[in-house]
């Protein structure tokens, strides 16, 4: 499980198993210019079994790799243009999170929808930080938690997955924007479902919006003083839990809230990588361990 080329070797094979059309026989992207001897798809295996193995720092990564591995990896490239590399990449990582995601989803009609918050920095830290901060349209704001009940500065990952805990969709958003905006974006990514949320969803014309526009049925919680007030089914009750299960899973083994980025294109990279390798490991749990996919703690080889 430790051992770094083992688990690189299964990950990249994985990955070009998928057959993505984005890659030339090589692994590096179709587009004109020189081919790099370390491929794009090295690039992304590499950076998500450094996210499998909890490793957050990339000079420790790089440091154990030029000490123990070198003759492994002949063609390693240095930490600072892997770095920049890995951030080009975005949209590629993002490419096969989706990929692998489709294995499992081809017939759920069951979605829980939710949110965590992601620190950059302690509030008492909030008037002189520049991490993320380079413009104004995704530096990072003040928000509140209400299921923490706290105040933090930074962002809000908003997630839907399956009932069984695969990401379907997944998005950054600033701390002060309220989850219902994430909602109404629903309609373009889901249709012909259940969507279940806790009480920060709840909006009467959301719910009007998304059945009608894309046949969603938005199943919330209640508030005690609504009228006609009805609890919700233990049933979804339940299902909201998985959601919450696999933020602490990628809280606890993928880190995600220790995140050294110092800019913005660098942190949503870094948090991307750590879903994709969450998915990843669900892949090869069902598809070729044949064991629970939310067992995430384990050999991959």
């Amino acid at each position: 499980m430790h051992d770094i080329k083992t688990n690189f070797d299964k990950v990249y094979q994985t990955i070009k198993s998928l057959n993505l059309s984005v890659f030339d026989s090589s692994g590096n992207l179709s587009k004109p210019g020189p081919r790099s001897e370390f491929t794009d798809l090295e690039v992304i295996a590499l950076s998500l079994v450094a996210e499998f193995m909890s490793c957050d720092s990339e000079n420790w990564l790089f440091n154990k790799l030029r000490s123990d591995y070198q003759q492994s990896f002949p063609n390693l490239i240095d930490r600072s243009r892997f770095n920049r590399r890995k951030r080009g990449l975005f949209l590629t990582i993002d490419l096969v999170r989706s990929k692998l995601a489709e294995q499992f989803l081809s017939f759920e009609d069951y979605y829980i929808i939710d949110s965590m918050p992601l620190e950059v920095c302690k509030l008492s830290r909030e008037k002189r930080s520049k991490v993320c901060a380079e413009a104004f349209e995704t530096s990072p704001e003040k928000g509140y938690c209400a299921a923490q009940k706290m105040y933090f500065y930074g962002y809000k990952l908003q997630g839907v997955c399956s009932v069984n805990g695969v990401f379907h969709s997944i998005e950054l958003t600033k701390a002060n924007i309220h989850d219902v905006n994430f909602l109404s974006e629903m309609n373009t990514k889901l249709s012909d479902c259940v969507l279940i949320g806790d009480k920060g969803y709840l909006s009467s014309s959301i719910q009007l919006d998304l059945f009608h526009t894309a046949n969603i049925k938005l199943e919330t919680p209640m508030r005690n003083n609504q009228k006609g007030f009805v609890k919700q089914k233990w049933i979804f009750r339940k299902a909201r839990k998985r959601l919450e299960t696999l933020f602490s899973q990628l809280c606890d083994q993928f880190m995600i809230r220790r995140n050294y980025a110092k800019t913005f294109q660098g942190f949503k990279t870094r948090i991307l990588a750590k879903i994709t390798a969450l998915t990843l490991i669900q892949y090869l749990n069902k598809f070729e361990f044949n064991r629970p996919i939310n067992n995430l703690k384990v050999a991959i080889t």
